[in-house]
């Protein structure tokens, strides 16, 4: 029990380190911008290099957490993840920033496919329901980021400091918290890829995932712009402060709500929620009706992802490893292809109408996750 509680000590430093991480690079963003003087379709472009990066590395991470244990791409991934994020302060060119981004997402590619398959792991250790905790964390490591970025924002901090200290930050604790992770956890079955034919346990899920990612994703990113140029709030990370801490808030009880309501009732929640939010700040383009309806869509997506994560490492055909890394394929592109794909459409007709896009993918939750527990309903009758 005490290497479990140590194990799971150390799997929450990563998931808290990794929000920490991306929050930083992501409340930076507008800073980014108008270094580079980008506009928004010209943003929503260096962003695209995100999500192809995700794709590339798909066949990569599914072979690493197949051949390996967990720990290794996951110490791997987050030490080259760091260097990125250092790097990031010093592009200077957008050919420059595109090429650290792909590297930056591949490198988040690795270690959150490890992250969340030692996760699963975990909780089936444990007996009981803590996937959601480390996606609290991960939600607190972002509130944590963002609530840095904002104090140094407004210090005037420039962002080349900012981020060397959070990259030296990642590198240490990885250096020195690697060794108490979960050891021994290769899967010796369900470890090869099949590409021919979608397999429709992962094909709904992945889909799940993908729409909570796009609003997470946009949220991440363009949460700051949003507050700035529509709210009109000159400390424009506290749009994503409030996101994000609603968020948080709602990851560290989502195990028992899911337990109370079951997951069924808990999508149809979660997507009347993030509907809900959308509209208030589009709507009502004002600072306490656009800080409530963050406050909402933050509550909203809490619950998606570790929940979908939780029915993929129970695949009756791949082993946890794999199918995480199947269905987190969705969740990555969903939410690095989110950002661009606003970009575009607030270049085209304005950010806030772009918004409504968000509030379409998640009400795209209901149909979706009826379809799946419809299937598997079939398939536990099919095995009676």
């Amino acid at each position: 029990m005490q290497s479990i509680l140590k194990q799971r000590v150390a799997l929450s430093v990563f998931f808290f380190l990794s929000g920490f991480s991306f929050s930083s690079w992501a409340s930076r963003i507008p800073t980014i911008k108008s270094i580079l003087d980008l506009n928004e379709a010209e943003l929503g472009s260096v962003l695209l290099a995100m999500p192809v990066s995700s794709l590339i590395g798909l066949p990569i991470s599914g072979w690493l957490v197949s051949k390996f244990e967990t720990r290794q791409p996951l110490a791997a991934g987050f030490l080259l993840n760091s260097f990125c994020l250092a790097a990031i302060a010093f592009a200077t060119t957008t050919m420059s920033l595109v090429l650290v981004l792909f590297l930056y997402s591949l490198s988040m590619r690795i270690f959150n496919i490890s992250m969340n398959t030692q996760a699963i792991t975990l909780q089936k250790l444990s007996d009981k329901k803590i996937n959601g905790s480390f996606h609290g964390l991960w939600s607190s490591g972002g509130i944590a980021g963002v609530g840095f970025t904002t104090l140094l924002v407004s210090f005037g901090v420039d962002i080349v400091p900012h981020l060397l200290i959070v990259a030296s930050f990642c590198f240490l604790a990885t250096v020195f918290t690697f060794k108490h992770l979960l050891r021994r956890d290769k899967s010796e079955t369900g470890n090869k890829l099949e590409l021919s034919k979608p397999d429709p346990y992962i094909l709904y899920l992945g889909l799940l995932v993908f729409f909570a990612a796009v609003c997470e994703g946009g949220m991440f990113d363009w949460s700051g712009i949003y507050f700035q140029q529509v709210v009109g709030e000159e400390i424009f990370s506290l749009g994503y402060l409030v996101f994000m801490t609603f968020m948080a808030l709602s990851r560290f009880i989502s195990d028992r709500i899911v337990d109370r309501i079951g997951m069924p009732t808990t999508y149809i929640m979660s997507s009347v929620l993030i509907f809900s939010g959308i509209t208030l700040a589009i709507v009502f383009p004002t600072f306490w009706p656009a800080l409530i309806g963050f406050s909402l869509v933050g509550f909203g997506t809490a619950s998606v992802i570790p929940m979908t994560y939780t029915l993929a490492g129970a695949s009756p055909k791949y082993s946890p490893g794999i199918a995480i890394s199947l269905v987190t394929t969705f969740g990555i592109v969903g939410m690095l292809i989110g950002p661009p794909m606003i970009g575009y459409l607030a270049h085209a007709f304005g950010l806030q109408q772009s918004f409504i896009s968000f509030a379409l993918a998640g009400i795209m939750l209901i149909p979706f996750s009826r379809l799946f527990f419809r299937m598997e309903k079939r398939l536990v009758a099919a095995k009676v």
